[in-house]
């Protein structure tokens, strides 16, 4: 992987020496800078008080009225009032860098930094700098606190930035605080009904501006959700630490930065970099020992109730099982089989507890060593699977032997997982001893960092489900490839409800915002547990291998379904994982969203498209093409007759040419899709 960049030093505590001339003046009453284009622009200011403020507009209309800056201390005088604004420094800063995957592999990293230090006018005289970088497409700030005497470590009990937006409009979010962490389907209100809620949280403004609010680079600190205070007024609400204070962190120091995505159209909040561009460069270095792949597993039997995780006459994961699935594997080209339930530890009451888990010690009728050669003999990798029934303590004792197990198998990426209702998960306490925390709370935070850099030693990469929330740190460390962290596609399987039409048409302006996500599509066997079974249709599912990214996707139906439906099958074989380019070609949050993604290692060009309850006929222009070019479209569409309620299985599959001028139209059923892979002309499958 290449970073090109301009000698900037885009993670440091102090900047100043970096990028483009930095430009000083004496603080007046209200400090601006603005982005890049013009498009931005950020005004900070104290109140008579001496509270900081600031506030956002965007091509001269306000998108964040005057917003409160600072913190509650539990060992300290609070940080929110008597600041004097030293002088501002501002420099710009223009960089290309490259993704080792993902949705793009050029990223452009053009901002304009604003720092402005505060300093207390009297009493202990602490200082903290606020620091601005916006971009044409949104924002982030963060608050630096320098080394000092009179502040050493802080203690933060609250936040008290806010977010007070300007304007009326809708939002699409989840609850913060409830048991089933981020696993809810999204509400749409108005902002003013919001209460509190998960990030990302996504808005449309009476007069059709879009912003999604979330964080970036959270490494060593507690996630944020949102309290709405009054109106449209939102205040960053951590999560609970061990103690009275939220989040404890020695200075000099940073937080995270608190992200505002900002975009006249829904697409626009979708090719935004801005998350990943506020996160620190790759760490790692090489990590080519991790190839973007497809996989098929010992999963979906278990959520139909077909198999079981613990052992005993339904066990899934036994060895005849794992070589029937390697040899699909292998036969139809997938790199990777995961096996969910091999190891000891799933007898009993494992939710919400983890003691019996072992990672490297197998049942007895599940050859590990027989399993791991038999797939190294036919060029297929083992995913790994750690459950952890939420006890992130007990895992950190077998993080080494459990990698060091993979390495010597071959196997490169494992699936962890933290099942436990929310403030359980179980870490380290200060003590050494055992205490329950949030999921989303700073010890876990600090746990998962500590998995993926432990991972990393070995070659392993690491797709978490309960994750703690995605805020960019794959640029960071590389092997974090993916998580769940949302309602995926095992609702379908047994919820009550289950995921509605619209569901994956709010994840992409939503959680999807944040980074990849592990849905698990490609279902067609349709009727599940859940009373309305998968509610989409087949052309639906394959379109979500497009629509939904993610470096690692799973072919996640039972294998007799894809034997007995080998032509829609065909799509799922085909279709790429890693990318050189991603277009947003149309979408609205919640209704419907058409992607067009280029494969980084061919020049295929893959379209997904889809829509909630509602039949939608979208045009798709082409030019994202080659100009000159001839491409051969295979098309899996709806039938006319397709609906999800009672012909989710009607699908039309058929070619045709198409060049660069060509404009497609895409008729889709109610919670239907369409997906189609567009191939040059003389090149083969």
């Amino acid at each position: 992987m290449i970073e090109r960049r301009s000698l900037l030093a885009l993670a440091g505590v102090s900047a100043l020496a970096f990028g483009a001339p930095a430009v000083a003046q004496t603080a007046p009453a209200v400090i601006t800078a603005s982005s890049p284009g013009g498009v931005l622009s950020v005004q900070v200011m104290a109140d008579g008080d001496g509270r900081p403020m600031y506030a956002v507009t965007r091509l001269g209309q306000p998108v964040v009225t005057a917003s409160k800056l600072g913190f509650i201390l539990t060992d300290a005088p609070k940080l929110e009032r008597g600041f004097a604004l030293g002088t501002p420094v501002i420099r710009t800063a223009d960089d290309t860098w490259e993704q080792p995957w993902g949705e793009r592999r050029f990223i452009r990293n053009h901002f304009t930094e604003l720092r402005v230090p505060m300093t207390e006018r009297s009493g202990l005289m602490r200082r903290m700098d606020v620091v601005f970088r916006l971009y044409d497409d949104g924002l982030g700030f963060r608050y630096e606190f320098p080394e000092q005497e009179a502040l050493k470590q802080l203690k933060i009990g609250s936040e008290l930035t806010e977010f007070t937006l300007a304007e009326d409009g809708e939002a699409w979010w989840i609850p913060a605080w409830e048991w089933n962490r981020e696993e809810y389907l999204y509400n749409r209100t108005a902002i003013d009904a919001v209460g509190a809620a998960q990030t990302p949280m996504t808005v449309r403004n009476a007069s059709g501006l879009h912003v999604s609010i979330h964080e970036a680079a959270l490494i060593d600190y507690s996630g944020m959700n949102l309290s709405r205070a009054e109106g449209r007024r939102f205040r960053a609400d951590l999560t609970p630490g061990l103690s009275s204070a939220a989040v404890e962190i020695a200075a000099p120091c940073t937080t995270p930065w608190r992200t505002l995505q900002i975009s006249d159209t829904a697409a626009g909040l979708v090719e935004s970099s801005l998350i990943l561009n506020l996160n620190a460069p790759n760490k790692l270095g090489d990590v080519s020992w991790f190839k973007p792949m497809k996989y098929i597993g010992i999963w979906w039997e278990m959520h139909l109730e077909l198999k079981s995780w613990n052992s005993g006459p339904k066990h899934g994961a036994t060895t005849e099982n794992a070589i029937k699935h390697i040899d699909f594997a292998a036969e139809h080209g997938f790199g990777g089989v995961l096996i969910e339930g091999w190891n000891v530890g799933w007898d009993g009451n494992w939710f919400g507890t983890g003691w019996d888990y072992s990672f490297t010690q197998a049942y007895p009728d599940f050859d590990i060593e027989r399993v791991a050669a038999y797939a190294r003999s036919k060029g297929v990798e083992i995913v790994g699977h750690h459950e952890t029934g939420g006890n992130a303590f007990h895992y950190e004792q077998q993080l080494d032997p459990a990698f060091a197990q993979m390495q010597r198998f071959g196997w490169h990426s494992v699936k962890t997982g933290y099942v436990a209702d929310a403030g359980g998960a179980q870490v380290r306490g200060p003590d050494g001893r055992v205490t329950f925390a949030w999921h989303e709370s700073q010890p876990m935070a600090q746990h998962h960092v500590r998995v993926v850099e432990t991972a990393a030693k070995y070659q392993v990469a690491v797709n978490a489900h309960e994750p703690f929330k995605d805020t960019g740190l794959r640029r960071t460390y590389p092997n974090m490839i993916s998580r769940e962290g949302a309602r995926g596609m095992e609702f379908s399987a047994w919820g009550q409800p289950g995921n509605p039409p619209e569901h994956e048409a709010n994840l992409v302006f939503t959680r999807l915002l944040a980074g990849p996500m592990d849905y698990t599509p490609g279902i067609f066997g349709m009727e599940t547990r859940s009373p309305d079974g998968i509610a989409t249709t087949w052309a639906k599912q394959l379109a979500l291998y497009v629509v939904i990214y993610s470096p690692i996707q799973m072919a996640a139906d039972l294998l007799e379904n894809y034997e007995a439906n080998p032509a829609p099958f065909q799509f799922i074989k085909d279709v790429p994982v890693d990318w050189a380019d991603t277009r947003v070609l149309n979408g609205e949050i919640g209704d419907y969203v058409t992607i067009a993604r280029k494969d980084r290692n061919s020049d295929v060009w893959c379209l997904g498209s889809l829509t909630d309850e509602h039949p939608r006929v979208l045009s798709a222009p082409l030019s994202f093409l080659d100009p000159g070019r001839t491409y051969r479209a295979e098309i899996y569409r709806d039938a006319p007759d397709a609906d999800w309620k009672t012909n989710r299985e009607a699908i039309v599959i058929e070619s045709r040419d198409v060049t660069a001028a060509d404009t497609l139209t895409l008729t889709l059923a109610p919670g239907g899709g369409q997906a189609i892979r567009f191939v040059p002309k003389g090149r083969g499958r």
